[in-house]
């Protein structure tokens, strides 16, 4: 079977029929940037024959690669095609004529994560903090406590002077931990808006005691302002401790309670798996510590703060199940649903202790 081209017209048709539907961005990871204007995954020519079952399980989904316009993509949903891949496809003109006439009024392959995080922050009035606020706060010495939701790497790189990073699904379990006292001040920080207003609003709709914010613009909106980052691995999350975990369950509840989330057994989860009519993502949301140490067969690490902010770099099929992992208490998974379900993703949680099955686990 040979790959076909498909026209800008034909996959809007596509995105709006509800049916499975994968979309990959092959350009190099420097030209798309945080996201191509399909927000579809991008995975680089380069790494796709490699890497792409491990975005799409199932060879038989409908699948469009998207390039340059130059010939790339068709090039390799040949290759694909030669290998199995029975549904291939190929836009035509790339994203050069996917974006022709402007880009306003297209649909996307996901939510963009901006957008539906903005209309959280309208819909529920989250608290904001600007960075001379801030700055003026930390310099007069008062209890605030400023927690960066990126993940580590990217915290490392350049962060609010003091910050803490906890990646977002991480700040609920981790809270007690790192905010002992109910009267200190608590700024989530991120690079520009996502995390930050997930992060904070995640804490509020959990019904911590502490004044909550975000900081506008993140790390953007500190150096506009003119202030300096910091650099290095200054302040991290630490093992959580009993507490922690008490602390978390209780606001759990308060947090999750309207969410009607579905829970699902290792039988249900392997028969999901080989369900040769549905694609099933099986995402692991802890930290990529936990992964390593132990994991389920046939899971992925998906931290689950990456998800809450750009779930399309890892769920590249439209129209998938995801199963999220995690441990008994479930609060990374928790807090993952909560919003992905919002954004309407189908979502099913599978708890697993990993502290006595360990060597169960370990793949």
């Amino acid at each position: 079977m040979s790959a076909k081209a498909i026209t800008k017209d034909k996959l809007i048709e596509w995105l709006a029929d509800g049916k499975e539907l994968a979309v990959l961005d092959i350009r190099p990871a420097e030209d798309v940037g945080y996201a191509s204007p399909l927000f579809a995954t991008n995975l680089p020519v380069e790494r796709l024959d490699a890497e792409i079952d491990r975005f799409i399980p199932r060879p038989v989904v409908r699948t469009v690669l998207v390039d340059d316009g130059k010939g790339s993509a068709e090039q390799a949903a040949e290759r694909l095609a030669a290998k199995g891949w029975v549904d291939i496809h190929f836009l035509q003109g790339g994203i050069q004529a996917w974006i022709e006439g402007g880009i306003d009024g297209l649909p996307t392959f996901d939510i963009p994560g901006v957008p539906f995080v903005q209309k959280v922050r309208e819909e529920k009035a989250t608290p904001v903090v600007f960075a001379r606020e801030l700055k003026a706060w930390q310099e007069a010495g008062e209890d605030v406590v400023v927690i960066d939701t990126r993940t580590l790497p990217e915290y490392e790189k350049a962060h609010v002077p003091g910050a803490i990073g906890v990646p977002g699904a991480e700040l609920l379990l981790r809270f007690a931990d790192l905010v002992p006292s109910p009267t200190t001040r608590v700024v989530v920080s991120c690079a520009g808006l996502p995390r930050a207003i997930l992060g904070a609003q995640t804490l509020i709709d959990a019904s911590v005691a502490n004044d909550v914010s975000y900081l506008h613009d993140g790390t953007r909106g500190w150096t506009d302002d003119g202030f300096e980052l910091e650099t290095g691995s200054s302040q991290t999350y630490s093992p959580v401790s009993d507490y922690a975990k008490g602390f978390a369950k209780a606001r759990l509840e308060a947090f999750s309670h309207d969410d009607d989330l579905s829970f699902i057994d290792r039988q249900t989860t392997e028969k999901w798996l080989k369900d040769t009519s549905r694609t099933t993502y099986f995402l692991d949301v802890r930290t990529p510590e936990e992964f390593v140490s132990s994991h389920l067969p046939g899971s992925i690490s998906s931290e689950g703060g990456q998800l809450l902010g750009v779930a399309y770099r890892t769920i590249a099929v439209r129209g998938a199940r995801v199963i999220l992992v995690d441990d008994l208490l479930g609060a990374r998974a928790k807090v993952v649903a909560h919003w992905l379900k919002r954004r309407g993703f189908e979502i099913a949680l599978h708890l697993h202790d990993f502290e006595q099955g360990a060597e169960a686990a370990a793949a």
